[in-house]
């Protein structure tokens, strides 16, 4: 009577390291294709991951998120893989620590003066034009006429209702739009 046998064959390393490189650039892809959709909003900004960074002791890049469980424990996840934990009033006083000592970058400066200049030309019915990131500084608006010239240096806010002139200066922005004599809009 006749009988079969049957072996198994090894499967060559080749077709397995291709299988696996297939496998990778399909999840890549997939990932990719999904952030597309629906982009992830980052909730930690640059100054955030370089304030973490400083405390724990990292390159702020290799920071991927924070979250806090339970109310008494701060997790700080690594792009490596990793998390660390910490004591959640620790790490509060530390960060205090740390923003008090770490100087404001370029970038980080002109965001909060971009702020603060949008909330004031809300205030008073305003617009600006393009705005000169290295001096910040901009035109503005009002129904299509202009308004004047302000501006930020040195932390001190200056206005001019002309391009020549002397420079009327405040402490906040919409102090300075206030001195070019324009009137903050009503609510109806």
């Amino acid at each position: 009577m006749p009988y079969t046998t049957h072996t198994q064959q090894a499967i060559p390393s080749s077709s397995v390291d291709e299988q696996a490189l297939a496998q990778a650039e399909l999840y890549s892809h997939l990932e990719s294709q999904a952030e597309a959709v629906a982009p992830t909003q980052d909730p930690l900004t640059a100054r955030d991951r370089r304030i973490i960074g400083e405390i724990i002791e990292v390159q702020p890049e290799s920071v991927r998120t924070i979250w806090i469980e339970g109310g008494i424990t701060v997790w700080v996840q690594l792009v490596g893989g990793g998390r660390l934990p910490f004591d959640r009033d620790w790490f509060a006083k530390r960060v205090a620590e740390v923003k008090a000592t770490l100087p404001e970058t370029a970038v980080e400066r002109n965001e909060r003066l971009s702020e603060e200049l949008e909330k004031a030309c809300t205030v008073f019915g305003l617009y600006h034009g393009e705005i000169n990131w290295l001096s910040f500084s901009t035109k503005l608006y009002q129904d299509g006429r202009f308004v004047g010239f302000v501006g930020c240096n040195q932390e001190r806010w200056y206005a001019r209702p002309r391009q020549y002139g002397v420079n009327r200066v405040a402490a906040s922005a919409e102090r300075v739009i206030a001195s070019l004599g324009v009137r903050a809009t009503v609510a109806a």
